[in-house]
């Protein structure tokens, strides 16, 4: 039997192609490690638009690539971060298009409650360094809110103890944002409502409210976790609103608890937080108003007390003025004999002193000075004038007679025209102006003229004057004429006193 040579050289082992060699390795791994978990340190942590997870999982000596997909990440209650002890849950598999294994994590835990809660300190720490649990950030709580902002379950007990409370204290409007408090989107919906509520415009369609509530039962610290995420933290910091956190029960404290303006320890002591007792305010204003009524009476006592002591040092009103009326009784009798003897002084003093100055031979100087000026001025003459030639002087004394007749009939003329105007007036005033008018004058039997009814009807005889004419009459109840009484006898005349003789006009 003929052999034949190969002409290469070879060996038995199988030949695969880079495909098929990955497939198996592929089947192989995912067959021996359908379900695993691993313990591991949170590595690189990378979230694409996609919505998948990418991390890495470590320890001291190797680094296992892991990916939680889409679905699996929004049932996640503890989102993995970079430095967390975690145990992850999944399989094996392996990436034929980079030639590595990794594990698709389909959930994933703390590694016991020390790396949770290191992991708490930890972010606790990096937002305490940032300020936002300083003292000097938190506001004040209004003392009584209009509309009270309320960020919990619609469907748990957290609101309906809320609501009970508000009323029990002190009923007041309440908005409810409502939101999942557990799970992935817890979250970012609490911090989405804190912000929501901030956005609200004051003045409104919807009130924008005076105090927000964050509230939620108790729980365990997974439960709680949302509370613990940086996005609510944040929320909460930034709040113009001031913030009540009320999330577990006492013992439960959560990031919100640090951030926010005031901690209740309790839903309930939240809403009691929030708005005080009106059954206490009511009676507190009711004690004020009876201390105010006290503290009212005390002080009108006290003032009437000072004012009838400050009375009492006053003197009498009649002591004031009984002095100065004493000495006004004095002077009013003093005041008489006073003007007598005033009368009399400047009676003295006028007959002594200044009769003598206006005298008649006062009078005649002053006539005769006037009458020196009037014939210098008229003249134009000069004491050294007077020696001119006696045809100078006619001639002077001609011209000034013409001035004079000249001056004289304007004077005439001036005066006739201020006669007429006088006569005028006086004829409009005039007895004969108002007769004509249709008054009439009533005179007596004597010729007196009668102004009364009275004087009238005693008259015997009436005369009444009109414009044009008089007429007698007799009133009706005039009393019977009686005979005229005995005509007195004449006295004698007494001589009369020569009259002294006419001084002359001053003009």
């Amino acid at each position: 039997m003929e052999l034949f040579e190969d002409s290469e050289t070879g060996s038995n082992a199988p030949e695969f192609t880079v495909s098929e060699l990955s497939g198996a390795i592929k089947r192989v791994i995912e067959g021996e490690f359908a379900h695993v978990r691993v313990r591991g340190e949170v590595g690189r942590v990378s979230r694409p638009a996609s919505g998948h997870i990418y991390l890495d999982l470590k320890d001291d000596r190797a680094v296992l690539a892991g990916v939680i997909w889409k679905g699996a990440a929004r049932s996640l209650e503890i989102r993995p971060e970079e430095g967390m002890e975690v145990i992850a849950t999944g399989r094996l598999t392996t990436f034929p298009g980079s030639s590595r294994y990794q594990i698709i994590i389909e959930s994933i835990a703390p590694a016991g409650m020390g790396a949770l809660m290191a992991m708490l300190e930890k972010r606790k720490a990096a937002l305490a360094a940032e300020g936002l649990f300083a003292p000097e950030r938190k506001r004040p709580l209004p003392f009584l809110p209009e509309v009270i902002g309320v960020v919990t379950s619609p469907s748990g007990a957290v609101i309906r103890d809320i609501l009970h409370r508000l009323a029990d204290r002190f009923p007041r409007r309440v908005l409810l944002w409502p939101v999942p408090v557990q799970g992935e989107k817890c979250a970012a919906s609490v911090a989405a409502a804190i912000r929501g509520f901030n956005a609200l415009p004051a003045g409104g369609a919807l009130p924008r409210p005076d105090v927000l509530i964050v509230a939620r039962g108790g729980g365990s610290v997974e439960d709680l976790w949302g509370f613990n995420e940086e996005i609510v933290v944040r929320a909460a910091a930034e709040s113009a609103i001031p913030l009540i956190s009320a999330v577990g029960h006492e013992t439960d404290t959560t990031l919100i608890d640090l951030a926010a303006d005031r901690r209740a320890p309790t839903p309930t002591a939240a809403a009691e937080i929030a708005v005080p007792v009106r059954l206490e305010l009511l009676a507190a204003v009711a004690g004020l108003e009876e201390r105010r009524r006290a503290a009212l009476a005390r002080g009108l006592d006290l003032r009437r007390q000072r004012l009838r002591d400050l009375a009492r040092a006053l003197p009498r009103p009649e002591a004031l003025v009984a002095e100065r009326a004493q000495r006004l009784d004095g002077l009013g009798l003093r005041l008489p004999r006073a003007l007598v003897a005033f009368t009399r002084d400047r009676h003295l003093e006028l007959s002594r002193g200044a009769a003598g100055r206006f005298g008649p031979a006062l009078l005649a100087r002053s006539l005769e000075r006037r009458r020196e000026q009037l014939l210098r001025a008229g003249l134009g003459l000069r004491p050294q004038t007077m020696a001119l030639p006696i045809r100078h002087r006619g001639e002077r004394l001609a011209a000034l007679g013409d001035r004079l007749a000249r001056a004289g009939a304007q004077r005439l003329q001036a005066g006739r025209g201020r006669f007429e105007i006088l006569a005028r007036t006086l004829g409009s005033l005039g007895p004969e102006a108002v007769l004509a008018r249709g008054f009439a004058i009533v005179r007596d039997g004597a010729g007196a003229v009668l102004q009364r009814a009275e004087r009238a009807r005693a008259a015997t005889s009436l005369e009444i004057e009109f414009a044009d004419g008089r007429l007698t009459a007799t009133p009706a109840d005039a009393p019977p004429p009686s005979e005229p009484p005995a005509a007195p006898k004449a006295k004698p005349r007494r001589p009369r006193k020569p009259k002294p003789p006419e001084q002359g006009s001053l003009f």
